[in-house]
């Protein structure tokens, strides 16, 4: 248990930026699903819109540090990549 006022405002902040992170990781997962599941459909502009709606987010992500960013552009590369496979496939 927390002794000393500091340390219970350090329990308090480091549960409020968890909270924060978790929200920023969970909406980071949801447009990476959105590219995926376009990709997996083999829609290629649901998945160019996708990635474009993307990026920003992930570059955030990696700012912000929920992300490492090697993490944030090898992800953005590999889906980048399969993006063009599947526009050059069509």
């Amino acid at each position: 248990m927390a002794n000393t006022p500091q340390a219970r405002k350090r329990i308090r902040r480091n549960n409020r930026r968890t909270d924060i992170n978790t929200a920023r990781r969970s909406r980071l997962r949801t447009f990476i699903r959105k590219v995926e599941t376009a990709i997996a459909a083999g829609d290629s502009s649901a998945a160019q819109s996708a990635l474009k709606d993307m990026q920003p987010e992930l570059s955030r992500a990696a700012a912000k540090g929920i992300v490492h960013k090697n993490t944030a552009a090898r992800k953005l590369s590999r889906l980048n990549a399969r993006v063009k496979a599947i526009s050059a496939a069509s």
